[in-house]
């Protein structure tokens, strides 16, 4: 498997139910669905970094150390499990270049119509590495590298004709079709050939049509992102056993793969876009002064934005049981300056792109950016985009190591950016550790966009702590309900403490 294949594999695997979820990486918070009071070490950078003054949990261990954190999902309100599974299998097909279709032209076009139409998310998490320090004394330090990808998208009907059908759209009167050197003009219908579909080279409208009437109702939204996030906290205040303030500072320094932003649910049209070359899209011929970055030969794919991120927190803990955290996290922006386009709202009245060919409804962006695509597009030499900076309190109740409950609020600064969750999230949810090695968690998240979750997840733990690994889901339901909208599967198995 080459490294672009890991690489993507890595943005495409986990999910929530709209733009982001809300328990970081860490696959113990997954499944009980809070995170900010319970989260410690490396695991708790960019949710509450105060939790570096508390210490590790288990004595005589200061350092932890860990990687290959992950998840993988996908998740729509009005798709079922099935078609979820189907979409996540052409995602990977298309990762790894196997072009083979299970379906015929027509059930296959239908399908993928249906997705587009019916709004779906893709929410990816992995951490590279992590390492933590937390001594009485000196408090807490913490670094990790992390991978972070989410899309969401949801398309009008003009807009996914146009973007699944390509330039044998419904929408055209007429089909150019080029048989034998020869190019005829002939009308668009139903009854035309395979062949003559098959020679198509473009398809026009007798009355052409602005894009943003043809987009209106669409929305895409994507981002991928590598950050090098550190973190400090430590003890400021209190009396042992009864009162101990805590505080904590991070920061990241955020490198962009991608960001796609797309709107047409106004007046009119909006769209930002900065793609690495790893997506190999043949852009539209357009100003050059743009910047351009260089093409991707294998390895990590370079960057076309970098920016910073800052985090701020502050926690206490009563009678060494009850914990309360306030967090505001990622405040800051990433500025783009290769390969940024914006939209122009022109006439749309020939069109040349091919229909997609299989489930994979993220290469609706080619459809969109590349050479003959519906959109025309201008340079830019930069574009910032702020953070998805969200607001966080949440408390919990812990007695002995055995059993934590607890709850989370977490709330967005800025909702439409990419990557940020939509509405207010509340979730509910704690862990019981039922013997010395084992812990069950379990929880319950919604609010908002949200649907009903309830999330589950079982965490190893050995040698008092020495060593963890575990499994969680977001959504517990989905593996029983034939009609679960989602699919979600996280995991950890190289955590170490010493």
């Amino acid at each position: 498997m080459s490294m672009k294949t890991i690489l993507i594999c890595i943005a495409l695997i986990c999910t929530n139910i709209l733009y982001a979820q809300t328990q970081g990486v860490a696959y113990t918070a997954v499944g009980k669905g809070v995170a900010t009071t319970f989260l410690t070490d490396y695991q708790c950078l960019g949710v509450n970094t105060s939790a570096l003054g508390w210490g590790t949990g288990y004595e005589k261990k200061k350092f932890t150390m860990g990687s290959s954190e992950f998840g993988f999902g996908i998740s729509s309100d009005a798709l079922s499990q099935q078609r979820l599974k189907n979409f996540s299998s052409a995602i990977y097909k298309s990762i790894i270049g196997d072009t083979a279709s299970p379906f015929n032209w027509k059930d296959q076009q239908a399908a993928i119509s249906e997705y587009a139409q019916a709004g779906v998310s893709i929410f990816g998490d992995y951490n590279w590495g992590g390492f933590a320090f937390q001594g009485k004394i000196f408090g807490g330090i913490a670094f990790n590298v992390r991978e972070n990808y989410q899309w969401y998208s949801k398309l009008s009907t003009n807009a996914t004709d146009l973007i699944i059908n390509g330039k044998i759209s419904n929408l055209f009167d007429s089909l150019d079709v080029k048989i034998g050197g020869i190019t005829t003009r002939i009308p668009n219908s139903t009854s035309i050939s395979s062949d003559s579909l098959q020679a198509v080279v473009s398809g026009t409208m007798a009355i052409p049509l602005h894009l943003s009437e043809l987009l209106h109702g669409s929305s895409i939204k994507m981002v991928w992102n590598r950050s090098y996030n550190l973190g400090y906290g430590r003890k400021i205040v209190g009396i042992d056993s009864v009162f101990n303030l805590y505080a904590g500072v991070g920061g990241r320094i955020i490198k962009s793969m991608a960001m796609f932003d797309l709107d047409a649910t106004g007046t009119g049209i909006d769209l930002h876009s900065s793609l690495s070359s790893i997506f190999n899209i043949n852009y539209q011929a357009v100003v050059s002064a743009v910047n351009t970055v260089k093409n991707y030969n294998g390895g990590i794919p370079p960057a076309v934005g970098s920016g910073y991120g800052l985090d701020f927190s502050v926690s206490a803990i009563f009678w060494n049981k009850l914990k309360v955290a306030l967090a505001v996290n990622n405040l800051g922006s990433v500025t783009y300056d290769r390969n940024v386009y914006r939209v122009k709202d022109s006439l749309i009245g020939t069109i040349g792109i091919n229909s997609l060919n299989d489930y994979n409804l993220t290469k609706a962006v080619n459809q969109l950016l590349t050479k003959g695509g519906l959109l025309t597009l201008q340079g830019q030499e930069k574009y910032t985009l702020n953070n998805a900076a969200t607001f966080r309190f949440g408390s919990s109740f812990h007695w002995r190591k055995i059993l934590g409950i607890g709850f989370d609020l977490v709330a967005p600064f800025n909702s439409d950016n990419p990557g940020n969750i939509k509405n207010t999230v509340i979730s509910f949810g704690g862990d019981l550790r039922i013997l010395k090695w084992l812990q069950l968690s379990c929880g319950y998240f919604g609010g908002g966009i949200y649907k009903n979750n309830m999330p589950v997840g079982i965490n190893f733990i050995l040698r008092n702590g020495g060593y963890e690994f575990g499994v969680s889901s977001r959504d517990a339901l989905s593996f029983f309900q034939k009609d679960a909208h989602s699919l979600s599967f996280a995991m950890g198995f190289a955590r170490v403490r010493f």
